[in-house]
């Protein structure tokens, strides 16, 4: 077996599990979880309906193997939505592809981008540089493409953003891809055009690709006259005169925009020479969209009205959730993302296991989506809120939290 396998660490999820398997909760409660941030919102009626229609569909859109490059007719509706979104002309033919959720396409473009051998005369291997705390898919595709992952911690005094500047010129040179998420996981950050310009200039200067995961930008908090939507990257990249988008790949997702996340359908769009690179790569990986997939995608990519839709949900119950909180908690509401990043008094585990025993609400500690790294944990002593149920269910949530607060003072 890969020897690298070895490096794994479980997922905070199956952590969770083991820190909470041995309490019996509280029977007179109902469970609430706030710890998976999987989307509970309903399904468009109108996303599942093209998947049932392309699977009815005569030749059956299950019939025939599928191309790795997507149908011409999705890539031209991936083309058409960045530029509503973000407004910039990107290739349909050359500068994007779909992908199957972009946990795996951040997983093969690490795969693909990383050279492990490029340092081997130094005895060094090239690093991964990535925001602390992170999705932890970050670090297991550095590990496998036999890198070395570098964390960079987000700073609560700069919004949680992670300070870039900080890392020395040094992991820079050793820097062979740069995973950036904004809006952030769990935090909600949301990088500003001087910060990608930054990064920008640093890639150029070492030659690094940049990864952007911008999986939570369609849910959002600011209006226009506070600065509006989330950039992205490549709109960063636009606004900066980089219209190629060198050395730079974003990634997005269904998953959260639409609540598909079992559909695992998003795409890659950015610099056209990585794109033919990662484009092969997966020729051989085998990761091709299934056409039904693809059918469902189209309409969701080509509809607006169900995310407005979604956002409103989810603006508020933030509205309703975070006032509770914040009477008893350290937390304050995200740029973007349906997340609460937390600060919490005491141990972050202890936390969310008498949480869990007393008033049977699950949350995630943060200790467990961060690293220890220079000596700290940015994580620790922080729980993570995934707002994702219903509304009431999400406040019921949040009122058992602050009597639980209250007890402990």
């Amino acid at each position: 077996m890969n020897p690298l396998l070895a490096l794994l660490q479980p997922y905070p999820f199956e952590r969770l599990r083991q820190l909470l398997s041995s309490v019996t909760p509280n029977p007179a409660l109902r469970p609430i979880s706030l710890g998976l941030g999987e989307p509970k919102h309903a399904t468009p009626a109108f996303i599942q309906q093209a998947m049932i229609e392309a699977i009815g569909r005569t030749p059956s859109g299950l019939a025939s193997y599928p191309a790795t490059q997507g149908e011409p007719a999705l890539r031209e509706a991936f083309a058409k939505w960045l530029k509503r979104r973000y407004d910039i002309d990107v290739d349909p033919a050359t500068q994007m592809l779909p992908v199957n959720g972009s946990r795996e396409a951040l997983f093969a473009l690490t795969q693909a981008v990383v050279n492990p051998g490029a340092k081997q005369l130094s005895g060094e291997k090239p690093l991964v540089v990535c925001p602390n705390p992170f999705y932890q898919i970050y670090e297991g595709a550095t590990l496998l493409a036999g890198a070395e992952p570098y964390y960079v911690a987000s700073d609560p005094a700069r919004n949680f953003a992670p300070d870039w500047a900080s890392v020395p010129a040094a992991v820079w040179a050793r820097t062979q891809l740069l995973i950036v998420c904004s809006p952030g996981n769990p935090t909600g950050a949301v990088m500003p055009l001087s910060e990608w310009q930054l990064l920008f200039e640093l890639s150029d200067q070492h030659g690094f690709v940049i990864g952007s995961d911008e999986c939570y930008s369609e849910i959002y908090f600011r209006d226009d006259a506070q600065g509006g939507p989330p950039l992205g990257g490549m709109e960063a990249a636009a606004k900066l005169g980089r219209l190629d988008f060198k050395n730079l790949i974003s990634l997005t997702s269904l998953s959260k925009r639409s609540n598909v996340p079992g559909m695992r359908s998003g795409f890659v769009a950015g610099d056209a020479a990585l794109i033919a690179q990662f484009l092969l790569y997966r020729t051989y990986h085998g990761c091709a969209m299934s056409p039904v997939v693809q059918a469902a995608s189209l309409a969701a990519w080509r509809d607006e009205q169900h995310v407005v839709e979604n956002r409103a949900l989810y603006r508020s119950k933030f509205a309703q959730v975070t006032p509770i909180l914040a009477e008893v908690l350290d937390v304050a509401l995200p740029d973007a993302g349906f997340y609460l990043w937390a600060k919490v008094k005491g141990n972050d585990t202890d936390f969310a296991r008498d949480l869990f025993a007393l008033y049977n609400v699950t949350v995630l500690p943060g200790s467990y989506v961060a690293r220890e790294f220079h000596c700290s944990n940015p994580g620790a002593g922080r729980i993570r809120m995934a707002l994702v149920a219903e509304t009431a269910e999400c406040v019921q949530a949040a009122q058992r939290i602050a009597q639980f607060v209250k007890s402990r003072n």
